[in-house]
């Protein structure tokens, strides 16, 4: 490379500094050590990336957090005493700015909803390919979250469709498509019911939101939405 027009390489310049960017942090917490080892051949010959110590409960890491530091914490969530979702609050305390990828077998959207409502900033699921986790941790430093694509269609598909703990499982069916527009008759199509039977269903709905009218009860379904929304 030439400076200044000049045939001075980056070598020959005494004011030309190499920079060096330091390897990401990293830090395990599993509590199925037969995984560790294959942890650190991951790790291996990565000069992007430290894999500091891998631990097996919440606990043991916050006994040495202080000396540790790492830049990305990767959690399981079922773990023995703390579990990894309490966890996050821990490492919140220590580094407000560390990331927390959290890992998990199971991947029902209410842990992967309690994991981002604790503060996680991505969620994988097992078990993990190097090359699965390592672009979780590239996608965590780059943009601050890591969503693989099951779990993001779990996410929206919660959204998407809407349900509510107080109707039945054929009342959500109903109302899912009575929001839609649909009639009595599309909706007695779809489900294969008869339209009596959906009669008989909205009725109890109307019966449960207290109102007396379609419109009504549309009204009321749209204010419970909201409310379900700004509490998830």
């Amino acid at each position: 490379m030439e400076l200044n027009g000049s045939n001075m390489t980056e070598s020959d310049n005494p004011n030309f500094v190499t920079m060096k960017t330091n390897p990401l942090k990293i830090v395990i917490i599993d509590n199925d050590e037969k995984l560790h080892p294959h942890y650190q051949f991951y790790f291996n010959d990565e000069p992007n990336y430290e894999l500091v110590e891998t631990y097996t409960s919440v606990s043991t890491y916050l006994s040495t957090a202080m000396c540790t530091n790492p830049d990305i914490i990767i959690s399981e969530v079922n773990l023995t005493g703390i579990s990894g979702i309490d966890g996050i609050q821990h490492f919140k305390v220590q580094n407000a700015a560390t990331k927390v990828l959290m890992i998990s077998r199971e991947s029902s959207f209410d842990i992967i909803k309690e994991a981002f409502k604790k503060g996680a900033n991505g969620f994988l699921t097992k078990p993990l390919s190097k090359k699965r986790l390592f672009n979780a941790i590239e996608e965590l430093h780059q943009h601050g979250v890591a969503l693989e694509h099951d779990v993001a269609r779990k996410i929206v598909h919660s959204f998407q469709i809407k349900t509510f703990e107080r109707f039945s499982k054929k009342e959500n069916q109903i109302i899912e498509l009575l929001t839609h527009g649909y009639t009595y008759k599309m909706i007695a199509d779809r489900l294969c019911v008869t339209p009596s039977a959906v009669n008989f269903h909205i009725q109890n709905i109307y019966v449960k939101l207290n109102v007396n009218s379609k419109s009504e009860a549309l009204k009321k379904l749209q204010e419970m939405e909201v409310q379900q929304l700004n509490a998830a």
